[in-house]
């Protein structure tokens, strides 16, 4: 689950998001590291403007995301 990435995509902030959503940024950003029920996440997409689906885009394998600051890192196998 990406929603950092989704905020992001959508030119916002994670404090707009919260503001939007009527809660501190503290508590959005526990919602995203925690396990967010699917209310929740509802109401995330539509302070997003996204649907929840986004949140769970696929990723090509070969890449992971840094869950600190969103950024897609790809994974190289060591060639020997």
């Amino acid at each position: 689950m990406d929603i950092k990435r989704a905020i992001k995509a959508n030119g916002l902030t994670v404090k707009e998001v919260a503001e939007r959503m009527g809660i501190t940024p503290v508590g959005l950003s526990q919602h995203i590291n925690g396990n967010p029920s699917v209310e929740v996440l509802e109401r995330i997409a539509t302070a997003i403007g996204c649907n929840v689906g986004d949140f769970f885009a696929p990723q090509p394998t070969n890449t992971i995301t840094c869950p600190h600051c969103g950024t897609v890192l790809e994974i190289k196998k060591k060639e020997a």
